[in-house]
């Protein structure tokens, strides 16, 4: 793994674990239960966004080729497949969690 690829996981995660915090806490319109609203702190989702983005990079370059010309589309969207699917699972593990309380 390259300085550059660790570099882009923290940034590229702590983003990409923001906008999924913002993708899980949105209202869409439906009564939902106050527990679940803001169920992931921030500090979780940037790690599961870092996370996810470095497991996206890993997956990718096994599956496909480590190395490509210019930039590549499809390794960034397996790295925010991978992120938001991290902020997912904490979202639904903290709302258990907490409603076990």
């Amino acid at each position: 793994m390259l300085v550059s690829d660790i570099l882009w996981a923290l940034v590229g995660g702590t983003a990409i674990g923001l906008l999924g915090t913002l993708l899980t806490s949105r209202d869409h319109g439906e009564l939902r239960d106050p527990v679940e609203v803001d169920a992931v702190p921030l500090w979780l989702s940037i790690l599961c966004g870092v996370g996810g983005v470095a497991l996206g990079n890993a997956a990718y370059t096994h599956i496909w080729a480590p190395t490509t010309p210019g930039l590549d589309w499809w390794r960034h969207g397996w790295q925010v497949a991978g992120a938001l699917l991290l902020v997912g699972a904490a979202a639904a593990l903290t709302v258990a969690r907490r409603r076990r309380r």
